[in-house]
């Protein structure tokens, strides 16, 4: 290599690593600040990945029902499980969601807003065999003047989505999800080896001092992490600030969003019922097996039934939800990739993606990893800073005392 090259390359070198330095302290400034939200919605999104089986397992008695033998299987009609629930109820009480069993073993899942006064309604979960439609348990979820939650997995899921700021609080997450985008690629960058060390750039050094462990463990961390993470950051994004990024996806591709539809009020029409709603979710898709039914509250709200299990020729997406109206049961809206444009096809994806369900049980893992990386990337990134600041200051304390001792040397001459 010639004299000209290797000093233009050196330069260059010099130049990237000046810019790196910038980066590395936005990196730096993004992660102390944020990184702590940010590690509490990445610990509790891992814990929310698996909470159907960490609440089964917690609480059995609710939700874990026997399975009955081939040929006694099928589940009473909805009717009948919301009737039973109703009636174990507070009176008043409004169906607003229900999880439906996701296997033979798993009782439905119904919420309820209850009346409660001017603080708002009270909310509730019934719990209800689905082979026998007998109550298997009732569960105050949170009373209109409680600050958070009474129950372990929905206090998770308030932490996860709102950081238990309320009305406000998905805002604040959506907004700390997108300044970590940013987090995860400035940390890429200076990630990056500029001088092709990739091995080193990619392992943690075998008995390495604590320093170099932490360092280590906190690029090896990220860089493994910084995929799924991204994926996961922007489909939070979506779902907490879906009114600001439908509008950009619409920009490349027309797109609907399921939660924007709304009923036709008809006061001369009672509502449909989710019983009906389900039927009609069934006869469109029956090969799909029910997942989540969302029930019409307001005046002006729809139903929607969202099924899992739908396969279709060329489509990796496996799920559907249809909206329709809650007086005449007319179809309005469906997430269906069939059908769909890519604006749609894209906005569909965010929740399987977000969840980890869209590669089954190995993407749930995925995700579920990710979100402990988060506190990891968090207390080593700290304890890094900790570190370096406190080499700094013996590095300067070094040099003030030669400073001194030059100094004495001199007045002594």
């Amino acid at each position: 290599m010639s004299i000209d090259r290797q000093t233009r390359r050196a330069a260059r070198l010099a130049r990237l690593k000046v810019r790196r330095r910038l980066w590395l302290d936005l990196h730096l400034w993004l992660g102390l600040v944020l990184g702590l939200f940010l590690a509490v919605i990445g610990l509790t999104g891992s814990i929310l990945v698996f909470w159907q089986e960490l609440d089964e397992w917690l609480n059995p008695a609710l939700r874990v029902v026997e399975a009955r033998p081939d040929g006694q299987a099928a589940f009473r009609p909805m009717d009948e499980i919301t009737a039973a629930a109703e009636a174990a109820l507070p009176s008043g009480a409004a169906f607003t969601f229900a999880y439906y069993p996701r296997n033979d073993r798993a009782a439905f899942q119904l919420f309820y807003a209850v009346p409660a006064g001017t603080s708002g309604p009270d909310q509730y979960q019934a719990f209800v065999n689905p082979y026998t439609a007998q109550v298997t348990g009732i569960r105050l979820v949170q009373r209109a003047d409680d600050t958070w939650p009474r129950a372990f997995m929905p206090f998770v899921f308030q932490l996860h989505y709102s950081l238990l700021l309320g009305e406000n609080g998905g805002v604040a997450v959506g907004i700390i999800a997108a300044i970590s985008l940013i987090s995860v690629l400035t940390g890429l960058v200076v990630w990056w080896p500029l001088g092709g060390h990739w091995r080193q750039a990619l392992t943690i050094k075998r008995r390495a001092s604590p320093e170099r462990f932490t360092f280590d463990l906190h690029k090896t961390s990220g860089v493994y992490s910084a995929l799924v993470l991204f994926a996961v950051l922007f489909s939070g994004i979506f779902m907490t600030l879906p009114q600001h990024v439908v509008p950009l996806v619409e920009l490349f591709s027309p797109a609907t969003y399921r939660y924007w539809f709304r009923s036709t009020p008809q006061a001369d029409r009672a509502p449909i019922g989710v019983a009906r709603a389900l039927a009609i979710a069934n006869a469109r898709y029956p090969e799909g097996r029910p997942d989540w039914l969302y029930g019409a509250v307001e005046t002006a709200d729809t139903y929607t039934v969202c099924l899992n299990g739908v396969h279709a020729p060329g489509s990796l997406l496996h799920r559907r939800c249809v909206v329709m109206d809650r007086y005449t049961g007319e179809i309005l809206d469906v997430d269906d990739p069939a059908v769909g444009t890519a604006g749609e096809v894209f906005t569909q994806w965010q929740w399987p993606l977000h969840s980890g369900q869209a590669l089954g049980l190995p993407g749930r893992i995925l995700v579920f990893l990710s979100g402990l990386a988060c506190p990891v990337l968090y207390v080593t990134g700290v304890i890094r800073w900790l570190q370096k600041r406190r080499a700094a200051r013996h590095k300067n304390l070094l040099a003030n005392r030669i400073h001194s001792k030059n100094g004495g040397l001199e007045n002594a001459d």
